[in-house]
């Protein structure tokens, strides 16, 4: 008997995960496949959630009523807000995870959905009526219908384990690779590529000499990634700090040539910003020594994470590196580092949906799109889960945008841009980082999720609540406006020019919190602190965001500006065959993807848009 779902989800990686949950919360009948059920949400890499970007995505995902920001507080084990010092826009809360709790929270988010059906098994084919797809077909032979498919496939296309010289089969270390479905994925004719990523290897942390390290406690005031967390839920723990030095680099350098990557083993490219150790003393052959943090793993596990030193270089030079490290001359290895090389899809292959161009109801998420980073698969995740089960129930899908979130621009990098290396979420991608913040990812997604179908009532009651307390605290802020002198007199210190403010403008101040204004108005005091926190935050960037909003505005005009998907980029006149090639190649579904599209300098686009406007008066006439 073949079961029937609206949306199939193959994967329970966190790109897996989140995509299953969310097409469940949008009320399809989701079936998440997976080969090992007690795999799901497991952590392949480092043990840690968010980071400078990465936090950003992981807020953005929570604010849409998605599962990873709760997972992980539920999981962490060590808070630490990153660039504290400077700005909000750019800060990035980051968790150190015990792996098992991460993993077992996630299965249990899993389980206790009740549109979400977990099925133990491999996914060999996709079933296809014409272009369109139906359903998938298991090893065993049993098959599943379904209105749309996510393939979330992670490292397990044709995924290759790489140790010096020696190469084997597998999607991770323990698994084997997806042989049958990536010949599937061939069939369609789609762009691939092969990338590589690696881990380093991992240390019994009872053979670490501690006491000759430097520790890294946490925050003492932990910064939460779910809007509806508030505290740690687990023991709390510091990391450790060593650094590499001349001896390990010697080590290094005297075995390159028995390194998979420089032994030319390895055809994929890795990630930039996520360097081997073998690359760092390479390509930084002048420095003397980097840093290395040994992360704990878990509470009851004594495996630690050396995070700075992924490696591919065989087992024997493995351990006599490490063990030249200070505080791990006596360490034990447990599992050897390793590259693992695998395929993806050029992501340019698919439409602001995650949904791939010309096959009806298939839709990418996670590192089969080019990706690197759990943060960065869980929000793709939510992308193709909500449209997946927004097309399966005949509803509108969802889009994001530049301007409302770094998920939009994620999307919007990948679609347009494509890869060149495994991409990775920085705040300096996004172009309208000052009012893409953390801090107000809530306030940018929630209304966006409720108009979707997506948010519970739990999270809808406490960001209700929330809204109105800000409105309340905003509205008696601006209740009054004050002189400088009046404002000096509570100890804010601003030019004596005469100007009445309210304390809302003057909350703009570098110096001013709202706890100064009390004496002036002592309803002030009564504010929660949290909503007083957010209003200080909201203001500062106020004047910044209202010019920014002219540059948000002139590109949403361009967005609303579509091009035709049948549109001939070959036919312009006045382009260089250069620029309609490319343009050509990445099908801009708007101006605002052509803009970006590199290469693509105004005066083409005033070419293309001339010819837009041409196109259109014919239509219309």
């Amino acid at each position: 008997m073949e079961h029937s779902y609206d949306v199939i989800v193959i994967g329970g990686g966190h790109a897996g995960s989140d995509a299953a949950h969310a097409a469940a919360r949008m009320g399809a009948r989701t079936a998440l496949v997976t080969l090992k059920v007690g795999g799901i949400g497991v952590m392949s890499c480092n043990p840690a959630i968010g980071g400078l970007g990465k936090g950003h995505l992981v807020r953005e995902v929570d604010a849409l009523d998605g599962v990873m920001g709760r997972v992980a507080d539920k999981a962490g084990i060590q808070f630490r807000l990153l660039n504290r010092r400077k700005g909000p826009a750019v800060q990035g809360p980051r968790a150190q995870a015990d792996r098992k709790i991460y993993r077992e929270t996630m299965l249990a988010e899993m389980q206790a959905h009740p549109n979400i059906t977990l099925v133990e098994g491999e996914v060999v084919d996709l079933s296809m009526a014409g272009t369109t797809v139906t359903g998938v077909t298991l090893a065993d032979g049993s098959t599943l219908a379904a209105k749309a498919v996510i393939l979330t496939t992670g490292t397990f296309l044709r995924g290759v384990i790489h140790i010096g010289d020696v190469s084997r089969p597998g999607g991770r270390m323990g698994d084997n690779p997806a042989i049958k479905l990536a010949e599937r994925i061939d069939s369609f004719g789609l762009p691939l590529g092969r990338l590589k990523t690696g881990t380093p290897p991992r240390l019994d942390g009872r053979t670490i000499d501690w006491s000759v390290l430097e520790s890294q406690p946490g925050d003492d005031d932990p910064v939460m990634f779910s809007f509806l967390s508030d505290h740690p839920a687990v023991r709390q723990v510091s990391c450790g700090i060593t650094h590499t030095n001349e001896k390990t680099h010697e080590i290094i350098r005297a075995n390159l040539g028995r390194s998979a990557m420089y032994g030319g083993h390895i055809d994929g490219i890795g990630p930039r910003y996520c360097p081997s150790i073998e690359d760092k003393v390479v390509r930084f052959a002048d420095k003397g020594s980097h840093q290395v943090f040994l992360e704990p793993e878990g509470l009851d596990d004594p495996t630690v994470y050396p995070n700075g030193i992924s490696t591919s270089l065989p087992q024997d030079v493995q351990e006599d590196y490490v063990r030249s490290i200070k505080g791990l001359e006596s360490v034990v290895i447990t599992q050897p580092g390793y590259a693992i090389e695998y395929d993806y899809v050029d992501p340019r292959a698919l439409d602001l949906h995650l949904g791939v161009k010309g096959i009806e109801g298939l839709y990418l998420a996670g590192q089969i799109n080019g990706t690197t980073g759990y943060e960065e698969a869980a929000a793709q995740g939510v992308v193709a889960g909500l449209n997946a089960a927004a097309k399966s129930l005949g509803r509108d899908g969802v889009a994001f945008s530049r301007t409302n979130s770094y998920i939009g621009v994620m999307v919007d990098d990948l679609v347009t841009r494509g890869v060149t290396e495994p991409y990775r979420m920085f705040t300096s991608r996004a172009e309208f980082r000052l009012s893409l913040r953390a801090d107000n990812a809530d306030q940018r997604l929630t209304p966006l999720g409720l108009e979707a179908g997506c948010v519970g009532d739990t999270r809808r009651t406490a960001f209700e609540a929330k809204q109105e307390a800000l409105a309340r605290g905003r509205g008696l802020l601006e209740d009054t406006t004050y002189t400088p002198k009046q404002l000096q007199d509570v100890g804010v210190q601003l030019g004596q020019d005469g100007a009445r403010r309210t304390l809302y403008q003057v909350l703009a101040f570098p110096d001013a919190q709202p706890q100064d204004f009390a004496a002036l108005d002592p309803r002030v005091a009564e504010l929660d602190p949290t909503i007083a926190e957010q209003l200080k935050r909201d203001a500062t960037y106020a004047s910044y965001i209202a010019r920014q909003e002219q540059d948000v505005e002139a590109v949403k005009r361009d967005e609303g500006l579509e091009i035709p998907a049948d549109f001939d980029f070959l036919i312009i006149d006045g382009l260089s065959n250069e620029i309609r090639m490319k343009l050509d190649r990445a099908r801009p579904v708007n101006i605002a993807q052509a803009a970006k599209i590199e290469g693509v300098t105004p005066a083409a686009l005033t070419l293309l848009l001339a010819r837009l406007r041409r196109d259109n008066r014919r239509k219309s006439a």
